[in-house]
């Protein structure tokens, strides 16, 4: 009966060294969260200038009148 168990036991081990579900996850999460820093970064760099055009298009559209 030692035969099987330790065939079994093989195969456990194969199999749950093959699986990659755990590592995959941590790549997706590893990703996301590369590009939320990037994106915060543009984002903070770039908010001084969208405030100011932001601003600048406000004015424009309150002195445009309506038909």
């Amino acid at each position: 009966m030692a035969g099987p168990r330790r065939w079994h036991c093989a195969l456990a081990a194969k199999l749950r060294l093959a699986s990659d579900d755990g590592q995959v996850l941590i790549e997706y999460a590893l990703i996301l969260s590369l590009v939320t820093i990037v994106t915060i970064g543009a984002l903070t760099a770039l908010g001084e200038d969208l405030s100011d055009l932001l601003a600048r298009v406000s004015a424009q559209m309150s002195s445009v009148t309506n038909p």
